[in-house]
């Protein structure tokens, strides 16, 4: 690893923590605590079993397609390879338009890679403004020329992929239909160079579920 750089793209997970407007905090606790694990070994031995209760669309997480299409892969069913170890493309979409649209996407060459959209809206992580409706997105037309084009996977800086006041939720509707997953609420994308990284973001294989949290990262260098 030599000359090679690894940037962390997740924020942590803290108890209580708000995510997405409307969506609880996770509650995390001791199963076992390191006072009562230690009757239970040798002297000077001694455990924590941790436990968290939390909905799946908490931190920086992932959206199978299964999240929007009944029919679509769960989390067991991924292809891992368009998810670890592939090529990434940051879009600087840090512009004055909240609505982004394909022609900011089109100059970068995506096709098998990881679209990572940088919006700088990551800043307002932790406060209200966060979840504001005021956010970036992608439009409808963006997501069409990603799917066009073959982007092997979807992550934006933003509390929402899509307009929230859109209902119809265009970009995890389209998106999630060809495959290609999606990846909410990263951060520190600006220490990525444009190009010349490898992505990484696998999440567990939980059978029946759509969404779960990720350490999403990157290799540089």
């Amino acid at each position: 690893m030599s000359g090679r750089t690894i940037i962390d793209l997740s924020h942590p997970i803290e108890h209580g923590m708000i995510t997405y407007p409307g969506l609880p905090g996770p509650e995390i606790s001791d199963h076992m605590s390191r006072d009562e694990s230690r009757p239970r070994y040798a002297p000077g031995t001694e455990f924590q079993i941790g436990r968290i209760a939390m909905v799946a669309n908490t931190g920086t997480y992932l959206d199978a397609p299964f999240h929007r299409h009944h029919d679509g892969p769960d989390l067991s069913g991924l292809d891992l390879s368009r998810l670890v170890d592939v090529e990434g493309v940051v879009v600087d979409a840090t512009g004055p338009d909240r609505a982004i649209g394909p022609e900011v996407l089109s100059a970068h060459q995506v096709a098998g890679r990881a679209v990572l959209v940088r919006t700088g809206w990551d800043r307002h992580w932790a406060t209200d403004k966060y979840g504001d409706p005021g956010h970036p997105f992608l439009t409808a037309g963006a997501v069409q020329w990603l799917v066009a084009q073959g982007a092997a996977v979807v992550g934006i800086d933003s509390v929402n992929i899509d307009d929230m006041a859109d209902l119809a939720r265009p970009a995890h509707t389209g998106l999630l239909a060809a495959g290609i997953a999606i990846v909410e609420h990263l951060t520190a994308l600006e220490r990525l160079p444009q190009t010349g990284f490898r992505f990484h973001v696998a999440p567990p294989p939980v059978v029946g579920m759509g969404s779960f949290p990720v350490r999403a990262y990157a290799v540089a260098g």
